[in-house]
């Protein structure tokens, strides 16, 4: 049977679109970039302005280069103050402590890293070696605790929070608000200056609204993995689909909150329309 030229030249075409979009897709999952946010705010400490902050989040034991040379390249021409790593740093479904802490042994050396956890390191039955590893390394690792910055005699409060998987599975009576707030009321006590947050879970926003936190670092959804033009991520743990906290910038009393879209992947094996990053903050006094 003869397929006449006019069908012959649709099939081609869309032989073609597929082809396109299946190298689109597969270097939109390695293409690593950076994006940059700016934070401006009276309460920074005006010794902190242009304080750069870089935030690495979701790597999932992803390595981009031989030992995330790239990433740490990237990392590297950024010249952060410091480096913060926002939970998901291992998977637990094909964990690999030995990259993770091939990559941490390698970030203190350009900037002090900051570490807390994500879900997947509170599945993990090999997280107490992560942990002592990255500690030797010299990472700081938060968990539930507060430290203080410091700049030019002044100091900006730094809190990180232990994912809530550590103690509570799941959400079914909306105990992880209550108990996370609790949390914040405890780091922070007296303090009345510029308070930056890091901590897994964005779905938790108007908890940290409520904490007075003035600057939250988040990932965990890694997007939205399958990223719509105009509309933007598809489906977010904890959020379902069509995710309200996926990816970006998000404001709301007097907190600002940072979604990076992570690096690696879990459990959807590549995303698409939306490219691993790292974010740079960067804070300004006003």
């Amino acid at each position: 049977m003869k397929i006449g030229r006019r069908k012959r030249n649709i099939i081609l075409s869309m032989l073609l679109c597929v082809n396109i979009l299946v190298a689109w897709t597969v270097w939109g999952n390695k293409a690593l970039m950076a994006n940059t946010v700016a934070i401006s705010s009276s309460r920074i400490p005006a010794t902190f302005s242009g304080f750069q902050i870089a935030q690495v989040s979701d790597l999932h034991n992803a390595e981009f280069g031989e030992n995330n040379a790239e990433l740490l390249k990237l990392l590297s021409e950024s010249r952060p103050d410091i480096i913060v790593i926002t939970g998901d740093l291992i998977d637990v479904n094909h964990t690999d402590v030995g990259i993770a802490l091939c990559f941490a042994q390698e970030s203190v050396k350009i900037a002090p890293t900051y570490y807390v956890t994500g879900n997947h390191e509170a599945t993990c039955s090999q997280y107490g070696d992560l942990k002592a590893g990255l500690e030797e390394a010299g990472v700081i690792v938060l968990e539930d605790e507060a430290i203080s910055l410091e700049r030019g005699g002044e100091t900006i409060a730094l809190l990180g929070l232990a994912d809530p998987d550590f103690m509570v599975k799941g959400d079914m009576f909306g105990e992880v608000p209550a108990m996370v707030s609790t949390k914040l009321k405890n780091l922070i006590g007296d303090e009345s200056g510029y308070t930056i947050l890091l901590s897994h879970r964005p779905e938790l926003f108007e908890t940290y609204v409520d904490g007075g936190i003035d600057l939250v670092f988040s990932g965990h959804v890694h997007g939205g993995q399958f990223r719509l033009p105009f509309i933007g991520g598809l489906v977010a743990p904890n959020q379902g689909l069509f995710p309200k906290y996926d990816a970006g910038l998000y404001t709301g009393g007097g907190t600002s909150m940072v979604v990076s879209r992570g690096i690696g992947n879990s459990i959807i094996p590549f995303r698409f329309n939306n490219r691993p990053e790292i974010v740079l903050v960067e804070l300004n006094a006003k």
